[in-house]
């Protein structure tokens, strides 16, 4: 079958980028093995072992002063220099040079280094997976400072999204893999340190440097979406300058960027239902074996075998336009060389603009009209589903035009103070806030939904890459375009950091040091959120009426922005989309309908409305010491200890009680809104231990021991309540975050060998172990209401049971209650019906039980392990050539069961990983090709609220840059991204399960950049 086929070269694909990998690391070492004994002639092979560890490069706000960025060697040593004198185990990327860091994102950058893999948002790198542990189990920072983050498309996320920052002003980015007593912690599979340069360590010095960025995804749009032009501005600066024989420094640098980009999706949005057996009727199932219309479902599911069904197909055409501004201002004061005082701000703002068309058929999965044809299997997918309805149903075009914005403010101070020859002192402190919000009248987010009502029998084929869908009897002329349902979102995340550190580094006997230190964090996270939505999905006009123009629409074919994807060239793909001018057609619909306040967004009944306050206080203790032993060793054996304190409060309506109505019918009333808070508190010891010996003086043994742990997200620590509108005889369902959930732990264990060869090479294989322990689960616990009384066990409850009812025939209790206590407080009896059942209204009366809540929450429950190994390689010829290769390799129980049913617990981010990069350099000449490749990953767990996965296939990508220096103060520049034009597949329990499939195209980059 086209499917199994399909599935075959995918396999294949994967097979074959192992092997382009290892046939590049193959051939580079063939380079070695000839040229190695000629480079050790050459240059130092060894490069010297300090007698004394050296400190490491700390996060307390400098860059080190040893690196010396001038070129692609020059980094390549800088970054092993990190490596190999760091405590534990530390990576790094830094700049090639002022201004010029060897990635135009940050992300894209990191990816580089082993254990390191990205999500891409928009065609670049976003948020950052380490060792496959998750965005949110990785925390930020920015010159040693934790960072706030704001996120309007995850609210109650941790993630730190890198495409916020731009990299020319970034020296360096330190990345601890292992726990240090001396980092902040937060995160488990790693904390990433960006630093910037500093005006006492840069001195005098400035560059400019401009871009013109072309994009040609940005060409794949309907016009209605796309930006007036591909090739955008790029243009950054840092001027940095000293006074008084170095007693005052300043430095200044800032950048701004525009992008222009497409990213079209084929999608089963709001994602398959399920999963179903042969006999679930349940919403989304197929016909049963007694249903005639069985006969049209071929090779059905049977026994066991588990099946799901699509939802609804969409073709989503989005343009994107982004503005991106950063600066940094440093102003440095050293009036003695043992006291450096730092005043700095940081400002970033990213804006974003969307405008999108959609073509999308919705599947009402009525039994008497399916037919499909499954895979067969314990697994069977539907290899296509399709619904031949006798009334014609809604063709949907929708749009969307929305904006949004983020901005980062941060004012930090810092001072290192050497008081003496065996103590140092350091204070850095921080005011921080980042918020998004939204950036348009019409919200950050929106969907205006337009029909014509002429579909007849629909059919989605999944044999293909992407899902084709095959419509029968369109009419956009008989049953013209209309405006049908719509929704407008509007919302607010803020977070405000405050944070302050004290450090110190005493010498103790020759060989030994203490490093100490307090800090104090406070973290205000506030988010707001409400959707404005109309129902009119029936239209809202006659489905004949032109009431609408329809000049407002344009007619398009949708097969010239699918072309890249299989299945786009099957005939039976349904091509007719027609976008809209979205202004124009929410003007209309205004017009018609009268309700402005209904396609308009707004925050006057969020949602939610919460904020989460968060204060650590810590200390932290180390002790270090270098071992004058036959084979050099140094030790490192420190603490950190932490006391957390969370409220959080949340807007909720609280009941005030319930209404008897009928059997099984008992309403909740509430009062008005109110907020409600709740708190808890957790402590954690994080020991850590490190140790390294120098077999040889280039070859390194290294091990490392620590707890680390990863702070639960804001919607899992959540205040406030969410309350069923109905409740039972046992009471009503409530959801509620958990203030006092501990954060994820971690023990774990690190183990690596390290070969420096020359003084820009390095071999090493790492493996590490983490036992992970407090994932959170749920649980639910029964607790009464302080506000809200229930008739249910009552003194009217009690006397009809007294009186002989059965507390199970409730009809018999009612009955009772009504007509012997009917007038009394609480009972409204208003007669019997035809039945002689006797109607009603029953509420709780005072001395009533409390209304139990049955209230879902999450409590610390869940654990695993995770295990894996790194591969490194770094090699740089005499000849000017050089290149870096390393696969990461992550394995963990802690994955999705494909066969099971019901909510899963797994690891989302897990994955393998490769990276190639070929370098050359001479005086005039620099040029890097990077690919980087990562295996499939669970990227959710829940998908649309229902208990399905999600998969992110495996994606590889190419990345070319070419440098020309046409003196010592100008050089050119050419990068080319994303080179083999590689597109991106989601996809559910199995490939034929499609979730999305997204294409956008290559981006190219020209530029100048000028030293002074």
């Amino acid at each position: 079958m086209l499917h199994d086929k399909r599935k075959a070269d995918s396999l294949h694909l994967a097979t074959r980028h192992r092997l382009i990998a290892l046939a590049v690391a193959s051939a580079c070492a063939t380079l070695v093995t000839q040229a190695h004994a000629q480079q050790a002639n050459q240059e130092t092979t060894n490069s010297p072992a300090a007698s004394t560890a050296a400190d490491p490069a700390g996060v307390t706000g400098t860059a080190p002063s040893t690196v010396v960025v001038t070129g692609i060697r020059a980094s390549l040593q800088s970054t092993l220099n990190l490596k190999r004198n760091s405590d534990g185990f530390v990576d790094g990327i830094a700049a090639d040079d002022i201004g010029k860091f060897p990635d135009t994102n940050l992300a894209e950058a990191l990816q580089r280094i082993s254990g390191v893999s990205i999500d891409r948002n928009r065609g670049e790198g976003a948020l950052v997976t380490v060792r496959g542990v998750g965005p949110d189990l990785n925390l930020v920072l920015l010159n040693g400072r934790q960072m706030p983050t704001a996120n309007l498309g995850d609210q109650s996320g941790r993630a730190f999204d890198f495409s916020n920052l731009a990299a020319e002003a970034v020296s360096q980015i330190q990345v601890y893999k292992s726990v240090r007593a001396d980092v902040t912690p937060g995160g488990i599979g790693a904390a990433l340190n960006v630093m910037t340069g500093r005006p006492l360590d840069l001195g005098k010095q400035a560059s400019f440097g401009a871009k013109v960025v072309y994009d040609e995804s940005n060409n794949n749009l309907p016009d209605q979406n796309k930006a007036r032009r591909s090739a955008t501005p790029e243009v950054s600066g840092l001027y940095s300058n000293t006074w008084n024989d170095g007693m005052f420094g300043l430095s200044a640098s800032a950048s701004y960027q525009e992008r222009n980009m497409g990213i079209n999706t084929a999608a089963v949005i709001n994602g398959w239902m399920g999963p179903f057996r042969i006999g679930d009727t349940a919403d989304g199932a197929i016909p049963q074996p007694n249903n005639p219309n069985f006969v049209n479902i071929k090779n059905p599911p049977s026994g066991n075998d588990l099946y799901l069904s699509p939802q609804n197909m969409s073709y989503k055409m989005n343009g994107y336009q982004r503005q991106r501004t950063n600066g940094q201002l440093t102003f440095q004061f050293r009036p003695v060389k043992e006291l450096t005082a730092t005043l700095d701000y940081t400002f970033a703002e990213n804006k974003l603009q969307h405008r999108y068309s959609e073509l999308s058929a919705w599947f009402g999965h009525n039994m008497d009209i399916q037919g499909a044809q499954f895979s067969g299997g314990p697994l069977s997918s539907p290899l296509y589903y399709e619904e031949r309805y006798t009334s014609p149903q809604d063709i949907s075009m929708n749009g969307g035009d929305a904006a949004r914005k983020s901005t980062l403010n941060s004012l930090g101070f810092n001072t290192q103070w050497r008081a003496s020859p065996d103590l140092t002192l350091s204070f850095d402190a921080h005011h921080s806030i980042a918020e998004a919000k939204s950036d348009s009248p019409y919200g950050f987010n929106n969907d205006l939904a337009t029909a014509s009502f002429s579909r007849g029998t629909t059919r989605a084929d999944f044999t293909s890459e992407m899902p084709v869908l095959s419509i029968q009897g369109a009419d956009f002329v008989g049953r013209p375009h209309q405006v049908a349902g719509s929704w407008f979102q509007d919302g607010r995340n803020k977070m405000t950091l405050d944070q302050a550190q004290l450090g110190g580094k005493l010498k103790l006997f020759e060989r030994s040091g203490l490093n100490f230190g307090a800090a104090f964090t406070r973290n205000k996270n506030e988010s707001i959120f409400q959707q404005v939505q109309r129902d009119t999905w029936g239209g809202t006009v006659p489905v004949t009426s032109n009431a609408y123009n329809q000049n407002m629409w344009h007619a398009d074919n949708l097969r010239n922005y699918f072309s890249k994807l299989g299945g786009a060239d099957n005939p039976n793909l349904f091509t007719q989309i027609h976008p809209f001018d979205f202004e124009a057609v929410r003007n209309a619909a205004i017009a018609i309908t009268g309700d402005r306040a209904g396609y308009t967004p707004s925050l006057a009944n969020p949602a939610y409305d919460r904020t989460t306050i968060e204060k650590t206080k810590s200390i932290y203790f180390q002790f270090n010491t270098d071992w004058d032993t036959t084979l050099p060793m140094h030790t490192g054996i420190g603490f950190r200890y932490e006391q957390t304190r969370v409220a959080s409060t949340g807007l909720t309506k609280v009941p005030t009680g319930i209404r008897w109505i009928s059997e099984n019918e008992l309403p909740v009333d509430f009062g008005s809104q109110q907020f409600e808070t709740l708190e808890g508190k957790y402590n954690n010891f994080l020991p850590s231990v490190d140790w390294d010996m120098d077999l040889r003086s280039d070859l390194k043994l290294r091990a490392s021991y620590g707890v680390s742990i990863g702070r639960a997200r804001y919607d899992q620590i959540a205040g406030g309540s969410t309350y069923g509108t109905t409740a039972s005889v046992t009471g009503v369902t409530v959801s509620r975050g958990n203030p006092a959930l501990e954060p994820v732990k971690s023990k774990n264990l690190d183990l690596s060998a390290e070969w420096y060869y020359n003084k820009q090479s390095m071999l090493s294989l790492g493996l590490f172990h983490k036992k992970l322990t407090d994932y959170t689960g749920s649980t639910v616990i029964t607790e009464a209401s302080p506000s809200a009384t229930t008739p249910v066990g009552g003194k009217y409850w009690n006397a009809a049971v007294a009186s002989g009812c059965s507390v199970s025939n409730r009809i018999c209790i009612r009955n009772y209650i009504l007509r012997n206590f009917g007038g009394q407080p609480g009972v409204t009896y208003t007669g019997d019906n035809s039945s002689g059942v006797a109607q009603g209204t029953i509420t709780g009366i005072t001395g009533d039980p409390g209304l139990p809540y049955q209230v879902s929450t999450l409590v610390n429950s869940q654990g695993d392990t995770l295990k894996g190994a790194e591969v490194n390689w770094q090699h740089m010829f005499a000849n000017g050539f050089g290149f870096q290769a390393n696969y990461t390799y992550v394995k963990s129980d802690l994955t999705f069961d494909n066969l099971g049913v019901g909510n899963q617990f797994a690891l989302v981010g897990l994955s393998d990983s490769a990276n190639v990069v070929g370098i050359y350099e001479n005086a005039n000449w620099s040029v890097r090709a990077a690919y980087n490749w990562r295996d499939r990953f669970l990227s959710s767990t829940n998908d649309n609220s229902k208990p399905n996965p999600s998969y992110v296939e495996p994606y590889g990508q190419l990345d070319i840059s070419i440098g020309y220096n046409v003196n010592r103060n100008l050089s050119l520049s050419l990068e080319a991204i994303n080179v083999n034009d590689a597109t991106q597949r989601v996809h559910g329990r199995s490939e034929s399960q499609v979730l999305q499939v997204s294409t956008g195209g290559r981006r190219y980059m020209v530029g100048a950049r000028y030293k002074f």
